[in-house]
């Protein structure tokens, strides 16, 4: 899992496949490798750690020149991170031809499959699941790959993303899918696949979405060995695993190069953090209609009259969406005043879940391609439920296979730590109530004020992020401390789990998110004298309660660091730091508490000298279970 460059062309393959291996990085990996294809064979290189050490090697080493070729950086699921683990994976066919192959993806029946391979006299030099893919369309090669990889996916169970070469047909390129993203840059004389759009926007804008089970055969070479065009020929065949043709669509990229650049930030996470006030304008534009006092959702319109009789809403994500689904969560109820429910995505389809009649199903992923939560939305709407999707990049696997749903429009995030995304999901699911709650039961003057309040949002983050400096001077007070507790009661509850999570991804601190009460019942035993202790302590309906859980924490020697509303000069009293948001309407408090939270891990990360865009063991997207 993690990453995937292929080219086939007329341009020298491996300065663009180290390129594309860079653009991939921040989705987090831990080897990385590459195979090109010239008259000589098949020339591999792999390493373990940064592309910049694989890059160093190949330089080194020279004989990668060619046309051809395809490259991977690694997140390790079978086999630890080591060179002969690392991918491209080989073998050797009958008739003496070499193959390669990169794999993102589990391959479920791979012990089986080994051993019937070990039988046929294969030997296998890593502990990889995807060795054995590539030894299968080795056993199964008869002088055409693409019949030989369309006959090793059919004995295949589990997920796969694969880009496969052989030195008998060096200007032929092999890739399918199976849960697992892959694209097809068209360019000029070439076509370029990946995992990640990122790879191939310096490219070209023009893309092909692989299909789960199709399998696409891409040519190109000198008219001579291709047999027509002109000089330089391309060609292209898509076709399922049986090898029943498929006519594709071309599609436009959503972002530019622009918009992966640092410009001036010292991290990607940083730039993402201030760019959440435009990200949010982008999101909030042309879904508020102050003149009727709406909110505009066109792509839900097709279901309104679903949405609004429905009895039950089932929420389902991982990680940081999952807290955004827990807003979520509260907003239904409270808004559109109808049952609701988040759930771990990745708990959903195990337990025989109950889905009622009327019942909706919201997958909430900012890549859209999340394998737990793609599971859950299909579970969901395999028993009955309307299934709509939150995501942010068009084109996923979860936007092409919801009913309906709701695009971010945050732009794209490089940072693995995820910050306009949340937001975005946050900003989303708060209109979705509205949209819904105003067909309900909300009156026009109430609704109104909500995109008054919405309106004004973006304002509001830009005086948030006027404190990033003293954010940091507070957050140095207490960088040496190991363990900090985040609390938070009602919409701010998921907030503080939240604000944990990112400390954890980035800093390695450990640290742990709670409702605010639920402090005493155990994990007060932790606090000791100078223990971090954050509270989301905004004025609201329950904030004379968090009050006094600052008191309990302070009476055991904690230090109290407050996220509070501008104008609240009490909450000095006990807090020994204090970042202020401006005050707005409790169901929108997490938009801007979240913020300042986002902020302290981000600096944190830093003065401990940590790669904050790249953390250890961390991927950007996660698809496989």
């Amino acid at each position: 899992m993690c990453g995937i460059v292929a080219y086939v062309g007329n341009r020298q393959v491996t300065p663009l496949l180290i390129e594309g291996l860079k653009r991939l990085e921040y989705r987090g990996y831990d080897s990385a490798g590459l195979a090109v294809v010239n008259d000589e064979g098949i020339h591999v290189g792999r390493s373990v750690g940064r592309v910049s050490v694989l890059e160093a090697m190949v330089n080194e080493n020279g004989g990668f020149n060619g046309t051809l070729g395809i490259a991977h950086t690694r997140w390790a699921t079978h086999g630890a991170p080591s060179e002969p683990n690392a991918h491209p994976h080989g073998g050797v066919t009958h008739e003496g031809h070499r193959i390669a192959l990169v794999h993102n993806g589990i391959i479920e029946n791979y012990s089986t499959l080994k051993k019937y391979l070990i039988k046929k006299g294969h030997t296998f030099e890593s502990d990889t699941d995807t060795e054995v893919l590539s030894k299968l369309i080795c056993e199964l090669y008869q002088g055409d790959i693409e019949k030989a990889v369309q006959a090793a996916l059919r004995e295949i169970d589990g997920t796969y993303g694969i880009a496969v070469v052989c030195d008998r047909e060096p200007h032929t390129l092999i890739c399918a899918r199976k849960g697992s993203p892959l694209i097809i840059g068209v360019g000029e004389n070439s076509y370029i696949v990946a995992s990640d759009a990122a790879a191939i926007i310096s490219h070209t804008s023009q893309v092909i979405t692989l299909e789960d089970h199709q399998v696409a055969k891409l040519c190109a070479g000198p008219e001579d060995k291709l047999g027509d065009g002109g000089p330089w020929a391309v060609q292209f065949k898509t076709t399922t695993v049986d090898n029943i043709p498929v006519t594709p669509e071309v599609t436009q990229l959503d972002f530019d190069l622009e918009q992966i650049e640092l410009h001036g930030f010292n991290h990607f996470m940083q730039k993402e953090i201030y760019e959440q006030p435009e990200a949010l304008r982008n999101c909030l534009r042309g879904r508020l209609d102050h003149r009727d006092g709406r909110v505009v959702l066109g792509g839900l319109s097709r279901y309104s009259r679903e949405l609004i009789r429905a009895k039950r809403f089932i929420l389902s994500a991982q990680g940081t969406a999952y807290h955004a689904g827990l807003i979520g969560e509260f907003l239904l109820e409270d808004l559109a005043k109808v049952p609701a429910r988040c759930e771990y995505a990745s708990e959903f389809r195990y337990r025989n879940p109950i889905i009622e009649p009327d019942s909706v199903a919201i997958a909430i992923s900012q890549s859209g391609e999340t394998a737990d939560t793609l599971a859950a939305l299909r579970e969901a709407r395999d028993r009955g439920a309307l299934a709509l999707g939150v995501v942010n990049v068009v084109g996923s696997t979860i936007a092409r296979e919801t009913d309906a749903g709701v695009h971010l429009h945050v732009g794209p995030e490089i940072g693995v730590a995820s910050t306009k995304a949340f937001l975005g999901q946050v900003a989303v699911l708060t209109m979705m109530s509205l949209y819904i709650g105003k067909r309900r039961f909300l009156s026009d003057e109430v609704v109104r004020s909500y995109i008054t309040e919405l309106d004004q949002m973006p304002g509001h983050i830009e005086r948030v992020l006027e404190q990033f400096d003293h954010i940091r001077a507070c957050t140095e007070h207490c960088i040496d401390r190991d363990n900090w507790l985040f609390l938070g009661r009602g919409y701010n509850y998921p907030v503080a789990l939240e604000g944990a999570l990112k400390l954890k991804e980035i800093s390695y601190i450990h640290a742990e998110g709670m409702p605010a009460a639920e402090m005493k019942h155990g994990p007060i035993a932790l606090i000791d004298q100078g223990m971090p202790v954050v509270f989301v302590a905004t004025q609201g309906s329950q904030y004379e309660k968090v009050i006094s859980n600052i008191e309990e924490v302070r009476a055991r020697g904690g230090r109290i660091i407050a996220v509070a509303t501008e104008g609240d000069e009490r909450i000095t009293q006990y807090s020994e730091d204090v970042f202020y948001v401006p005050a707005v309407p409790e169901a929108l408090q997490p938009m801007l508490t979240v913020i300042p939270l986002q902020v302290l891990a981000y600096h944190a990360a830093v003065l401990r000298g940590h790669d904050v865009d790249k953390p250890r063991n961390l991927a950007k997207s996660v698809t496989v279970e």
